[in-house]
């Protein structure tokens, strides 16, 4: 079995032991590497941008199905090859997967040779994929922390300082954000710039476990442990050894179970229900909670010795109301994105949106521009809704919104001083001496256009 490090990989997850066993050896045989799953979540837990390899998997199977892990992948990356196995009765649903994403789909029984060439071309297709990436980021691409925390604002200069800083440390994370503001995507940056990014990322969405089974999610069983425990299985914990669990809406954590997550978080060690043998575990926590933590604690809600040993580094996420001049130029980021997931060219921003965009109030924040974004890049139209929130007084709404006007039309201008101020009405001078009030750099968005 090949570790999926750095070596170009095939994922390959089937439930049944036997046709999960042929194509291993099929694949080996021709002299690629691949690694063997029964369980999608566990094949999930490898899948990364920069991951040099595919998936193949079996629609059918008990818990996450082959198409849950297909969507589950192309959120990671849009452009990661997801070869979907059939049987008969599954070929149009296997198609219509294909307008979905998947690259190609085999169907039951297939050949040896036909997995080995459509594996062999799905490979070719990441290498030019990698490559092309490596190429941009070579020719000035922005820093792959910059990349995934988009923004020019003082509140995510700051956000991104504070990630490298603590990145090549072990110490543990609490992130804490309203709902939207990309808390997770905070927690990837992070993984991805520790020395840990060639190991598992483990997302566990806390207030999705069932009560009755979170301690065996997420720390495992032995065979017999409960009615329906019919074999040992790892929990998610010792899934991501060597790399980080990232602990998503833990404020919606059971009392009972903090105290477990404390000791194992504390201790670093798990015991597997039914069993009386500790597993050491080699992992980094990362926490989020979209609830003050604190006064969560202080209303009995959470356990104050967790949220003490959770948040040795606390990182906060802004608004997307803290940092209004990052919408034009985030709004066209995401635009190119969903143009790639949905396979269609990517559309040019009209200054016009872009001053819409600017203008409203985003209170979902930047999962709420990025399904405005997706509906942008489907064709369809937007919705802009209410303008700016009141409560300020006048000169600073006013302030705001002149702010959010020049950083729209800069980016749809691609930076072009004169383009922006006769778009404005305004005199060079004029533009010139606005920007510098409101902290606006032409170079912050030359290398960003909506053309």
């Amino acid at each position: 079995m090949s570790d999926p490090k750095s070596r170009e990989t095939i994922l390959f997850v089937d439930d049944e032991d036997h046709l999960r066993m042929a194509a291993e050896q099929s694949l080996q045989l021709d002299d690629l590497d691949v690694t063997p799953f029964s369980d999608a979540t566990e094949a999930l837990a490898h899948v990364a941008r920069d991951f040099p390899g595919i998936l193949v998997t079996d629609i059918r199977m008990p818990g996450m199905d082959g198409l849950e892990l297909m969507g589950k992948a192309l959120e990671i990356d849009p452009e990661f090859p997801v070869i979907l196995v059939t049987g008969h009765g599954d070929v149009e649903l296997a198609v219509q997967s294909m307008r979905d994403g998947a690259y190609d789909f085999l169907e039951k029984p297939y050949s040896p040779a036909r997995l080995v060439s459509t594996v062999r071309r799905a490979l070719d297709k990441r290498r030019l994929t990698l490559e092309n990436r490596t190429l941009r980021q070579q020719v000035g691409a922005r820093d792959p922390i910059e990349a995934r925390l988009t923004g020019r604002s003082p509140v995510m200069t700051k956000l991104r300082e504070q990630i490298r800083a603590i990145a090549a440390t072990e110490a543990d994370v609490l992130i804490e954000g309203a709902t939207g503001t990309g808390k997770e995507v905070a927690a990837r940056a992070l993984h991805r710039a520790s020395p840990r990014s060639e190991k598992p990322f483990v997302h566990i969405n806390c207030a999705a476990l069932p009560a009755d089974l979170i301690e065996s999610e997420l720390f495992g069983h032995e065979a017999g442990a409960f009615p329906g425990a019919t074999r040992a299985r790892f929990g998610k914990f010792e899934h991501a050894r060597g790399g980080t669990v990232f602990l998503d809406e833990i404020e919606s954590m059971a009392q009972p179970v903090q105290a477990k997550l404390l000791n194992a978080i504390q201790n670093r060690v798990i015991t597997r229900l039914g069993s009386n043998d500790p597993v050491a575990l080699d992992i980094r926590i990362f926490a989020a909670s979209k609830s003050d933590l604190a006064a969560e604690a202080e209303a009995g809600r959470f356990r104050p010795d967790l949220l003490y040993r959770l948040n040795v580094v606390t990182l906060r996420i802004p608004d997307l109301e803290e940092r209004r001049e990052d919408i034009p130029r985030l709004f066209v980021q995401l635009v190119g994105e969903a143009a790639a997931r949905y396979k269609l060219p990517a559309p040019d921003v009209p200054g016009a949106i872009l001053t819409a965009v600017a203008g409203r109030r985003w209170p979902g924040n930047v999962r709420e521009l990025r399904n405005a974004a997706d509906r942008f890049a489907l064709g369809l139209d937007l919705d802009i809704g209410p303008g700016l929130a009141t409560g300020q007084a006048l000169a600073d709404q006013m302030a705001d919104h002149e702010k959010s006007l020049i950083a729209a039309s800069l980016t749809a201008h691609g930076g072009s001083l004169k383009e922006t101020y006769e778009a404005l009405g305004l005199s060079r001078k004029a533009l010139y001496e606005k920007m510098q009030k409101h902290g606006l750099a032409r170079e912050d968005f030359a290398e960003q256009s909506s053309h």
